[in-house]
């Protein structure tokens, strides 16, 4: 604790001092001696990389960190800067800054995340491939799912694409496990909620025969967040599935949001989610097997509008038009109209159609391993 604050404190009290100190004037200048030769230059030592402030205040001992801050207090020209209060307030925004998503403050309780903004979303991609966007982890989108998963053989579906990028954390590791068992083999553990403060533990099996089996693949970014990281890390552990897309948010954790008597909230995290070979996935997360980088506003934009028209405008391209007898009759060429209309587009400065690159690939991979099957 000591070593946080004196690591803010010995940088703020830095900081200071570069700002006060007057810089050396140039208006004098140095006589430079006459000499008749010029010996042949020394070779230069190689810099050795001058020690971080970090790594100085992390090699101090508890007694020397207690030592600093008094002189600190003692010899600093502004001593209001280093009074309880700031000492405190540095201690806080220290250890905030080291557990990172493990601690936060927060203004007041936040608002649940509203369900119509996540809601599940499924559709058959290129005759074969379900696709699966699970949206909120709750009963009601898990009973969505279950119906999806309950057309898969009529329509022939022998592969599964599982979009997690609209799972947002949630404290509710049960219904997660929920929607692992759907893909997992019955009687395999799928992930344990580990609370070292309380010395407890509590493991999440699969109960019942998975409702798909077949080829996966998971999507995954940087707002798929809490329960769903788990649900990656299982798919991956059981089914082989390959991740696209980009590292997950490392927060697979249980909140606990303690109020404050000011108002506030510090919300903290209390328990870790444990894959069965004993990995945690705080605060590493879960990296992609594929790295596919899509904007977040192009991505929230194709999930609105896709609820309406589907997901498959944004993977495949438009056909080009081309040069037809019916066309050559007409005096027309669409191959050429199709171009100018691009470049009137662009002059336009008009905005190019939306694509979820990291579903493309995903299908890209489904559609190259069932070539490849069947040769």
């Amino acid at each position: 604790m000591f070593r946080v604050a004196a690591f803010l404190i010995l940088t703020a009290a830095g900081a200071t001092l570069r700002a006060e100190t007057p810089a050396r004037s140039s208006g004098a200048q140095a006589t430079t001696p006459t000499s008749t030769a010029t010996p042949a230059a020394a070779p230069s030592p190689t810099p050795s990389t001058a020690p971080t402030t970090d790594s100085l205040i992390n090699s101090l001992g508890s007694a020397d960190l207690q030592q600093a801050i008094q002189l600190l207090k003692s010899n600093f020209i502004n001593p209001d800067a280093l009074n309880e209060t700031e000492l405190n307030r540095a201690l806080l925004a220290g250890v905030l800054s080291r557990l990172d998503r493990g601690a936060m403050i927060l203004p007041e309780r936040p608002a649940e995340t509203a369900e119509s903004a996540s809601a599940f979303y499924g559709e058959v991609l290129d005759g074969h491939i379900g696709y699966l966007r699970l949206g909120a982890l709750n009963a009601a989108n898990l009973q969505a799912m279950d119906a999806q998963l309950q057309t898969f053989t009529a329509k022939k579906v022998d592969a599964a694409v599982i979009d997690l990028r609209a799972s947002p954390a949630t404290n509710d590791f049960a219904v997660a496990a929920e929607f692992a068992k759907r893909f997992t083999p019955k009687g395999k553990l799928l992930f344990t909620l580990r609370k070292p403060a309380a010395k407890q533990e509590r493991a999440f099996t699969a109960d019942r025969d998975a409702a798909f089996q077949g080829l996966m693949i998971v999507l995954a970014d940087g707002e798929t967040s809490g329960p769903a990281e788990a649900i990656a890390g299982v798919l991956r552990l059981y089914n082989k599935a390959l991740v696209i897309g980009q590292q997950t948010a490392g927060e697979a954790v249980e909140y606990s949001d303690l109020p404050l008597n000011g108002g506030k909230i510090l919300r903290v995290a209390v328990a870790e989610a444990v894959l069965p070979e004993g990995r945690a996935l705080f605060p590493g997360g879960v990296k992609p097997d594929l790295p596919v980088e899509m904007p977040t506003d192009e991505k929230r934009l194709a999930f609105h509008e896709s609820i309406e028209k589907g997901m498959s405008q944004f993977i495949y391209e438009s056909e080009r038009p081309h040069l037809n007898e019916a066309a050559l009759l007409a005096g027309r060429n669409p191959e050429i109209e199709a171009m100018e209309a691009t470049q009137r587009r662009t002059r336009a400065n008009e905005k190019p159609a939306t694509r979820d690159p990291v579903l493309q690939r995903a299908v890209d991979v489904v559609t190259s391993l069932a070539i490849y099957q069947h040769r």
